[in-house]
């Protein structure tokens, strides 16, 4: 998978040096590359934004940097009619919200690019413009807002890039995790010692019962997850 970002502050994206993905990025599993916005502005300020048509706070990034970025790193030419084989990813509130669900969706995919905006956003006519060069979808990491894309662009490289094959060493963990399988919250975990600060193990876990074990941490996913996040247990769901 190749991943690319383009921002205003591409040294954000440094992180992903890092644990896990770096080691991926080193095995040639997943390519990563950081673009920054103002190498595409033509005035001698490398402007990416301007005051927003029909008023209102704040400031809006320029179509003009935008277009020109897109062009280079999806490789299209913007006299032709080219389409490119890849998913732009607008990092937006008003976009759909990211879940595990759609972290192994967008994990199948081969080229994604990350447009990260600042201000009060992107101006509409980067993303039209870009949804006739390529596939395009507004993401959300959640109900809140952040001063720009880079962290949801982070957060969502990382919740995909550690679904492709390789990247994990134990590839069945993924599975026990919080959303994913049945889609309850994850058990909580032990280990050594027993006994620590007055606090112990519970019991079954030392009992070497494999079946009880699995029955122990399947009830205490339900658990969590109606006490936690209700709205994720399936319907007539008996705890």
């Amino acid at each position: 998978m190749r991943i690319d970002a383009i921002s205003i502050f591409p040294d954000y994206f440094a992180a992903l040096d890092l644990s896990l993905l770096g080691k991926a990025r080193d095995k040639g599993l997943i390519q990563f590359a950081a673009h920054n916005l103002r190498d595409w502005t033509t005035d001698k300020h490398h402007t990416v934004d301007d005051t927003p048509y029909g008023g209102g706070a704040g400031m809006l990034m320029k179509p003009e940097p935008w277009g020109l970025a897109l062009d280079s790193v999806l490789g299209i030419d913007p006299d032709s009619t080219d389409v490119a084989e890849a998913t732009v990813i607008f990092t937006s509130p008003a976009g759909e919200v990211f879940n595990q669900e759609l972290a192994y969706e967008l994990a199948k995919e081969e080229r994604i690019v990350f447009a990260c905006g600042r201000y009060e956003g992107i101006d509409q006519r980067v993303v039209d413009y870009a949804s006739s060069r390529a596939k395009v979808r507004l993401i959300s990491i959640g109900d809140y807002v952040l001063n720009g894309g880079e962290v949801a662009a982070i957060a969502m490289t990382e919740a995909i890039v550690r679904l492709i094959p390789g990247v994990i060493g134990n590839a069945e963990s993924l599975a026990e995790e919080s959303h994913s399988g049945e889609g309850l919250l994850e058990y909580p975990s032990y280990t050594k010692p027993a006994s620590w600060r007055g606090l112990d193990v519970p019991e079954v876990l030392l009992s070497g019962n494999h079946a009880a074990i699995e029955s122990w941490r399947y009830q205490q996913q339900l658990e969590r997850t109606r006490r936690v996040r209700p709205d994720l247990l399936p319907p007539d769901t008996e705890i």
